[in-house]
């Protein structure tokens, strides 16, 4: 049986440590679990750790940490994920999916047709709120890395980050090129628009910081349906994900 996964920022290497009240009161309360029972903890870097509970209350977790190992469950695949503010919580689904296959940053943006429309106090909540669910998704998933969420940019802003990353840039866009992709990459930026697409002058500004314009289908997919097909795509194809 699994050990359950959790997140901490405290030393691994510690032997004995009280865990943060967030993960404490999940084990305790949520999840109900007791002295004894075995768990598995990391730290974000690649690290975890294997132990057992040794005390619970109602917002502190005492652990004892049996031994720790560097486990690389990371894709030899980098990809970082562009992605256009979306209503209700397509986002949140976006980063969850994302995180489970492997990506390694996600920066959000509001382009010239996102429907979204946030004060700078709210865009910094929904920040904080989808690292979280990267957390979650790599507490669920095995991964001992977790991806960085940025702060939502311009669209403008984003371009310039991209320009300065290495490896292959895509830009998905339903009247893109069907073209074949090439045999190798180990860096991959992908740039998904808003419900309504990237404008004509926005399309030509993506091709001008170095994105080729491209078509996965036949098929329209939603703005959270794309990049999550994108990624298995290219996870299959370049990464660690069998194809």
């Amino acid at each position: 049986m699994l050990r359950p996964r959790f997140f901490t920022a405290l030393d691994l290497d510690s032997g004995s440590l009280t865990l943060e009240k967030e993960p404490s009161r999940h084990i305790a309360k949520a999840l109900r679990m007791r002295v004894g029972d075995a768990l598995c903890l990391f730290d974000g870097s690649g690290r975890e750790g294997h132990g057992e509970i040794a005390a619970v209350e109602r917002d502190s977790v005492q652990v004892r940490i049996d031994h720790v190992s560097d486990v690389d469950r990371e894709s030899p695949l980098a990809v970082t994920l562009t992605i256009s503010l979306s209503r209700g919580d397509r986002v949140d689904t976006i980063v969850q999916k994302a995180t489970e296959l492997g990506v390694n940053t996600i920066l959000p943006f509001i382009s010239e047709r996102t429907g979204v429309r946030l004060e700078p106090a709210r865009l910094a909540k929904k920040r904080d709120h989808w690292q979280k669910i990267a957390i979650s998704a790599c507490e669920q998933c095995g991964r001992n890395v977790i991806p960085e969420v940025h702060s939502v940019t311009s669209f403008t802003e984003v371009l310039n980050q991209a320009r300065e990353l290495p490896g292959l840039r895509l830009l998905l866009q339903p009247t893109g090129e069907a073209k074949p992709l090439p045999s190798h990459c180990e860096s991959l930026c992908l740039l998904i628009g808003p419900e309504g697409g990237f404008s004509d002058p926005e399309v030509q500004a993506a091709v001008d910081a170095g994105f080729a314009s491209l078509q996965l289908g036949p098929r329209i997919l939603r703005t959270e349906t794309a990049p999550l097909a994108a990624i298995a795509i290219a996870q299959a194809r370049w990464g660690d994900l069998l194809g």
